[in-house]
């Protein structure tokens, strides 16, 4: 289930963005809903965007260890950083972070297998730095 919200620069605001439901903004009650709810054999996942990182927080937040996947790192251009620091769950973990066409597209050239296993490499190394600073590690 993806969130009604879209914090995409390339986005068109609708006016259900603007809507609010018990006080609450849709997309957090789709979300509370969706976790709280719904959720009773543990298998919602909920899409949140990575370009709204302070929308991402309250719905982590929110949502307590409910798995998220966050699009818009890489060419959307939000920042890796903030989407592992907001979207963590408890454990550290709870977050599939995609970076689709940074990956996809890392070369157009006959080494395409190679840049893109290197471009995911990088990614990975990337989010597990992130990972450490949140817990505390080096």
């Amino acid at each position: 289930m993806q969130s009604s919200h879209s914090t995409a620069p390339s986005s068109t605001r609708l006016p259900i963005q603007d809507l609010t439901v018990e006080g609450k903004p849709l997309y957090v009650r789709v979300a509370e809903e969706a976790a709280l709810r719904w959720n009773q054999h543990g298998n919602v996942l909920l899409v949140v965007g990575a370009t709204g990182p302070a929308e991402l927080r309250e719905i982590r937040t929110r949502v307590g260890d409910v798995p998220l996947l966050i699009p818009g790192v890489g060419e959307q251009g939000a920042s890796l950083v903030d989407a592992v620091e907001n979207g963590q769950d408890s454990a550290g973990a709870g977050i599939l972070l995609s970076s689709s066409r940074a990956v996809l597209y890392a070369s157009s050239s006959p080494d395409f297998a190679a840049a893109t296993r290197q471009k995911a490499l990088a990614l990975r190394d990337r989010i597990n730095g992130a990972r450490r600073v949140r817990r505390g590690g080096s």
